[in-house]
């Protein structure tokens, strides 16, 4: 087992430098991208945001010579924006920026808005602010919710882009606009290419049909709308690309289309990731011994983008498309996926994944950590029944006699549906085509290269460590500290997991053996042998009275 106590001695072990050096500030090296940042000021939607925080210390941190980022915010639980900023300055993520640039935070403008309002809901003020100074936008805000309503989908992807897009065209110095897409907004095309695909319904006629048709008529007729998509999210993105490429002619677009967006490898810290959307939230579901099950088949290979080879990504494919190093006849696109790379599967996944959560499980474990992927849909619904229902009922029953609040039910429910929307992205195999990706380096500097890695990957193994551990101890907030005590808890809920299998396969055999003669002889022999074990020769003893 390895010996790691904190991420930054996995950044040790994984890129070979002292943990200090991590936060120093970084050396002036000639950077054709970050000088061409120098002087600039960004606009982005969705900067608070998992991708957006990461998006605005990464810029901060490697162009320090940027002039200011103007952040789209709105009131927040009864935060205003400057209070939201500062909340987020004293995350672990920018443990670096405040040691190497104490006075960074005063670069972040907050602009109190919101993408589904109007004119982005800006004063008019601020409006003339952005018009005036921003020559850089990125558009991340985004729903993710796959069961969104359509019409809330629409509002926020596809509306919110058509008006960050009106606001972007006013801007006297526009010199990129780079819009967050997904990868997974493919599900009618087989082989996905770095281009845009033409939706089947005009984006402005679904953004108008959406504003006055009934909400109940509405809701019967998404799934007609919505084909093949299955979901509101993959349409409504499919959908804002159009609006995005409709505007090649007038202003510098480009589309970037991560794929699943996992934990950072190296940036702004190893293992970041602060939100449960994704592959990290099934990761504590089944550490945690909550999920048994799921649907999937382990032969596909994972479409992964760690987050911050993402956002490298997108700072490079700007500073591209406004020195025009792009083709200026087409929409720049980039399909962010590292399988041409690395290239893991599921299965390969879950079994490492298994390794080290057995090495540094979760608090709160709930079971044993023991579950599955699948690729029968009838048997993972039978392990569902036994593992997820069953044991639901059972717990919120013992909650219920000793008078406390049920909650397992509802826990499963959620984890029910939410695997339910996963199918279809866990059984399919995914065909991504990435040349425009790849070639990225080839139009960078090695300085940049450097400063902006985007396909340099430590061991697959070290890599998931440091992802695991990321997950328990800024989004699960689990101090490491705890390690000792759930190593015990686990050993003692694997003894009972043990017991509580094989008394059921003993059980189903005590039942067989009342109607099958041969199956007695052989039950009898069974009995006879584990009654030499003490304890389980007590618990058949018992059984037996």
């Amino acid at each position: 087992m390895i010996a790691i106590t904190t991420n930054h001695e996995l950044y040790q072990k994984m890129w070979g430098v002292k943990q200090k050096s991590a936060f120093q500030k970084m050396p002036e090296n000639a950077s054709p991208v970050s000088e061409w940042y120098k002087g600039r000021s960004v606009f982005i939607t969705g900067g608070s945001g998992f991708m957006g925080k990461v998006m605005v210390e990464k810029l901060l941190y490697s162009c320090p010579d940027l002039k200011n980022i103007y952040l789209l915010l709105r009131t927040k639980r009864g935060k205003t924006p400057q209070q939201r900023i500062e909340d987020m300055f004293k995350l672990p993520m920018f443990e670096r920026l405040r040691q190497s640039q104490p006075d960074a935070m005063k670069k972040i403008v907050p602009v109190s808005g919101d993408v589904n309002t109007d004119c982005l809901g800006l004063k008019s003020s601020d409006l003339e602010l952005l018009v005036e100074e921003v020559s850089v936008v990125f558009h991340m805000a985004a729903t993710l919710k796959l069961d969104a309503k359509l019409r809330d989908a629409v509002d926020q992807n596809t509306a919110g882009t058509a008006r960050v897009i009106d606001v972007s065209k006013k801007m006297k110095h526009l010199a990129a606009f780079a819009h967050y897409s997904t990868a997974f907004c493919s599900a009618d095309v087989a082989e996905f290419e770095e281009r845009v695909y033409e939706a089947k319904d005009d984006p402005r006629d679904v953004i108008d049909i959406c504003s006055w048709l009934n909400p109940e008529a509405l809701d019967l007729a998404t799934p007609a709308i919505i084909a093949p998509h299955p979901n509101t999210y993959t349409y409504t993105k499919r959908l804002a690309e159009n609006l995005v490429a409709d505007e090649k002619d007038n202003i510098p677009v480009c589309i970037i289309r991560p794929s699943i967006v996992i934990p950072s490898v190296k940036e702004p810290v190893p293992g970041w990731v602060d939100s449960l959307n994704g592959p990290i939230g099934l990761i504590a579901g089944a550490g945690k011994g909550v999920i048994r099950s799921m649907h999937c088949r382990g032969e596909n290979k994972g479409q992964f983008i760690p987050v911050d080879y993402a956002i490298n990504a997108g700072i490079c494919i700007a500073y591209l498309v406004g020195t025009k190093q792009t083709k200026q006849d087409e929409v720049p696109v980039y399909n962010l996926t590292t399988d041409a790379k690395i290239s893991i599967t599921y299965r390969e996944i879950l079994d490492e994944g298994r390794k080290i959560i057995y090495d540094y499980p979760f608090e709160m474990q709930v079971w044993y950590p023991d579950g599955d992927i699948r690729s029968s849909k009838f048997i993972h619904n039978l392990f569902s029944i036994f593992f997820h229902w069953i044991p639901a009922i059972l717990i919120d029953m013992i909650m219920l006699i000793c008078g406390q609040k049920t909650f397992m039910l509802r826990i499963q429910k959620k984890i029910y549906d939410g695997l339910n929307l996963l199918q279809f992205f866990s059984v399919r195999d995914w065909v991504f085509r990435s040349e425009n990706f790849l070639d990225l380096p080839n139009h960078l500097t090695e300085a940049d290269i450097k400063k902006f890695p985007i396909l340099e990957m430590a061991s697959v193994q070290d890599y998931m460590l440091a992802a695991l551990l990321g997950a328990r101890q800024y989004t699960l907030k689990e101090d490491l500290s705890s390690l000792p005590r759930c190593r015990r808890k686990q050993k003692v809920l694997y003894v009972i997991h043990k017991l509580c299998v094989y008394g059921f396969y003993f059980y189903i055999f005590y039942l067989l053996s009342c109607y099958f003669s041969w199956v007695k002889i052989i039950y009898d022999l069974m009995k006879t042998s584990l009654g030499y074990i003490p304890l389980v020769g007590s618990l058949i003893t018992v059984s037996q009275e």
